[in-house]
């Protein structure tokens, strides 16, 4: 794993499959989504090489309930106290108490998929706190949760309009260059939810894949949207 800083409060940390995002305040922790299973050592390391303490973990929102988002919540919200934060739809498949919505994949999308699949399976993970489109939640001065249906029912994408940062989760993909993500459950909501998150113009633009972008951002996710 990588540990990339961003901007001087925002990390990412970047698995093989994947990334997850941590973004600081004067004295507290948030994790946007949590990695792969077995992944929490690794991730209290690189916090602990950063110069920050993993203690200041204060919650963890998942974009999603995918198995390369969700994998290390439930330990490193154990170690450290953190609250767990999932859209009100995802919930139950987090938990371990409804299936993972199947993708509905192009042909190209298959091999991809089937490589994602080595990714080990989440484990059933409480969810202690459910959101809805356009809570607000307690960090980034004001982080407004944004409903994304269409990779799963219930995505979510955080917005930190202060700061001009959006986490999109799986909705959007930065693998060549700004582009509609892969692997939706459904296609046509997924491809609205991009839209929706171009309005909020964002200079900086943090997805589930794909590098982050902190240059003409808003620009390249409009004419993506497009």
């Amino acid at each position: 794993m990588d540990f990339i800083e961003i901007t001087p409060r925002l990390h990412m940390l970047h698995f093989s499959i994947g990334q997850a995002y941590l973004w600081r305040d004067d004295e507290e922790l948030t994790l946007i989504d949590a990695g792969w299973v077995d992944s929490a050592a690794e991730i209290e390391t690189a916090i602990r090489g950063a110069g920050l303490d993993p203690a200041a973990l204060r919650r963890i929102v998942l974009t999603h309930c995918h198995r390369d988002h969700v994998g290390s919540a439930q330990e490193l919200a154990d170690r450290f106290g953190a609250e767990i934060l999932a859209h009100r739809l995802d919930a139950p498949v987090i938990r371990g108490e409804a299936p993972v919505p199947e993708p509905a994949l192009l042909d190209w999308e298959i091999p991809l998929y089937e490589h994602g699949l080595t990714v080990p399976v989440a484990p059933p993970t409480r969810v202690d706190k459910e959101l809805e489109d356009g809570d607000v939640l307690d960090f980034g001065d004001g982080a407004v949760v944004v409903h994304t249906p269409g990779h799963t029912p219930g995505s979510l994408a955080v917005h930190l309009p202060a700061h001009g940062v959006l986490f999109t989760g799986d909705t959007v993909a930065t693998v060549q260059g700004v582009t509609f993500g892969v692997f939706h459950a459904d296609r046509e909501p997924a491809m609205e939810s991009m839209r929706r998150l171009a309005e909020l113009k964002p200079s900086v633009l943090c997805c589930g894949h794909g590098a982050p972008v902190t240059a003409d951002t808003a620009r390249q996710l409009a004419e993506a949207a497009a």
